[in-house]
């Protein structure tokens, strides 16, 4: 018992609202009436719903009142109250008492708080974070396991304990022999003796390789401490060849800016290289299909003049196979050349025959074609010749290779050439 128990006791049991004033000096004797009082006090405002034996005029009354309380408080509040120290009513009973009032009163400081506070600290009782209790479950989990294991097993030695008992009371029972309890202690002490010199010279050849330990450990700081000055040394010292690699960092950088500024300009020229020749092959494509469509359109005209010129001519005469197309001219040659007018016969002395008027000269001097031909064909010749000189100077290269006939022919030429 102490001053402050008494105090603390006097002070909670004032707030807690108990009618009788209670003094320090009521403790000084044993006072079990009060006590009694108090406790009955105390379980009505822990359990208002309790009933608890009041009467405490006999002995076996009191202890059974006692002992009352001490089963309540112990299954309702899990309080363990010392009924011995509760029964003397003194002092020490003001300690077990001041159990109950300390629950009490806490509660109590509890339920003075704010109403936000209190609503804030009932829902944090249903709120918590599972992920810092997922140690915990596991360890109860574990827990529950090992618990279940244990108890197969007691289970199953309690089960043996019938047999293991008659066991027991038969070894108990059996007269020891001092010879053999002599032997087995002697046994023993020697084994233990042994285990103590095997200890000691662990022990001493611990301090042996401490002792070359420290010699070591010394001895790499001392290493340590001279790499130390060293480096120091040669951090102090600036190298000779500091100067040259300076100057070659530096040109190196100059080289570098160099190369990267060639290295752009290269990459805007190609850049710039492959603009154009895309340009000049979409031009190239543009005039291809250009002189495509001029081919032809003159292709179609030829066809139309000859047509035309067919309607006019007399039924009775052969159409020329060389009249059509390209690929008909080339395809239907004449066998034997056939000297033309308004032509320039293409041979190897580069002799000029005829006239750009397609005269009557339809024999020359060096010539020796016959020309069997009717003037009326020449006629034909003359104005086809005509009309198609006009419309190369529209296409030239398309109709460069296309023969006429008053025009150039290249490969009756050179079969005219054998006949000079």
């Amino acid at each position: 018992m102490s001053f402050r128990d008494l105090r603390n006791f006097t002070e909670m049991m004032r707030a807690l609202g108990y009618p009788r004033l209670i003094s320090m000096e009521n403790f000084r004797t044993p006072n079990f009436s009060l006590v009694a009082e108090i406790l009955i006090w105390l379980v009505k405002r822990y359990e208002p719903q309790m009933d608890i034996p009041t009467d405490v005029d006999t002995e076996s009354d009191r202890i059974f009142f006692i002992k009352a309380v001490a089963q309540f408080m112990a299954t309702k509040a899990h309080i363990k109250l010392n009924t011995k120290r509760l029964y003397q009513a003194d002092g020490y009973a003001v300690k077990e008492m001041l159990k109950i009032t300390s629950v009490l009163y806490s509660a109590m400081k509890t339920k003075q708080m704010a109403l936000g506070d209190q609503i804030e600290e009932d829902n944090s009782k249903f709120k918590f974070d599972l992920g810092s209790r997922i140690s915990d479950l596991k360890a109860a989990r574990q827990l529950a396991s090992e618990v279940t294991s244990k108890g197969a097993t007691l289970y199953d030695l309690l089960g043996k304990e019938v047999d293991l008992r008659e066991m027991r009371t038969a070894a108990i029972a059996r007269p020891l022999e001092i010879n053999e309890t002599e032997k087995a202690l002697r046994a023993a002490i020697r084994e233990v003796l042994e285990s103590v010199e095997k200890t000691k010279d662990m022990l001493s050849n611990v301090v042996s390789d401490e002792t070359s330990l420290d010699a070591k450990i010394e001895k790499k700081k001392q290493e340590l401490e001279r790499n130390r000055k060293r480096l120091q040394t040669l951090q102090s010292v600036r190298p000779a060849f500091m100067d040259e690699y300076e100057k070659i960092e530096e040109d190196l950088h100059k080289q570098y800016d160099t190369y990267v500024e060639k290295f752009r300009n290269l990459c805007f020229l190609e850049s710039q290289l492959d603009e154009y020749h895309r340009l000049e092959q979409e031009r190239f494509e543009e005039a291809e299909n250009t002189l495509r469509m001029m081919q032809h359109k003159l292709r179609e005209e030829e066809r139309d003049l000859m047509k035309s010129s067919l309607k006019d001519e007399d039924s009775d005469m052969d159409v020329p196979e060389d009249e059509g197309s390209d690929s008909d001219m080339e395809e239907c040659r004449p066998s034997k050349p056939r000297p033309t007018r308004n032509g320039i016969m293409a041979g190897r002395g580069g002799r000029f025959i005829g006239n750009m008027q397609g005269g009557d000269s339809d024999e020359t001097e060096d010539s020796e074609i016959d020309v069997d031909e009717d003037d009326e064909e020449d006629e034909e010749g003359e104005e086809e010749s005509k009309d198609l000189e006009d419309d190369s100077l529209e296409g030239p290269v398309s109709r460069g290779a296309r023969p006429s006939r008053g025009g150039v022919r290249p490969p009756l030429l050179e079969e005219s050439d054998n006949d000079f």
